[in-house]
C-alpha cells in the first residue's frame, strides 16, 4: 500500500541504490585499477539515485557506502 503513494521513478531509485551499495560494498578500490574503475562508477550511480530519492523526500537518501 505504501508503494501506491510514491512515484514509480522513486521506488526505482530506491531500488538501484540498494543494489548500488551491495555492489559498492563488494568491490576493494584499491586492489585493481578495475575494481577502481568500478566502485567510482557505482559511487556515481548510487549519487544519481540518491538525488532522486532526495527531490521526493530527504529521508529516503540510501546511506551505507564509502
Amino acid at each position: 500500500m505504501i508503494g501506491t503513494a510514491i512515484p514509480l521513478h522513486v521506488l526505482q531509485a530506491e531500488v538501484d541504490a540498494d543494489a548500488e551499495v551491495r555492489e559498492i560494498g563488494r568491490l576493494r578500490p584499491l586492489a585493481h585499477d578495475e575494481d577502481r574503475q568500478d566502485f567510482e562508477a557505482g559511487l556515481g550511480r548510487l549519487a544519481r539515485a540518491n538525488k532522486t530519492l532526495a527531490a521526493h523526500h530527504p529521508a529516503f537518501v540510501v546511506r551505507g557506502a564509502a
